[in-house]
């Protein structure tokens, strides 16, 4: 029975590739064929690294985010605490 799999699950299968597992295991495991992994390889190959570059930065944008709302409720704490005082 031919499966289908979808770009993601694709790219995740590729992502394997960098653990031991020969291009031959993963295809067993996977129940594709050699032609289809490279295939996939050459159309996805661009699309993973523009998809970890983009992945990256998002995460760099999160950890940003994450400073400067620790830093609002700081603030936001600091004001609580003077507004009760007076």
């Amino acid at each position: 029975m031919k499966k289908r799999y979808t770009d993601e699950q694709i790219i995740d299968i590729l992502r394997e590739t960098r653990g031991c597992q020969t291009t031959a295991e993963l295809c067993l495991k996977y129940g594709i064929s050699e032609a289809t992994y490279y295939n996939w390889r050459t159309k996805f190959g661009e699309k993973r690294q523009e998809i970890e570059l983009r992945l990256k930065a998002l995460e760099k944008e999160n950890n940003e985010l994450r400073k400067l709302l620790a830093l609002s409720l700081l603030d936001n704490v600091a004001l609580r605490d003077k507004l009760a005082r007076e």
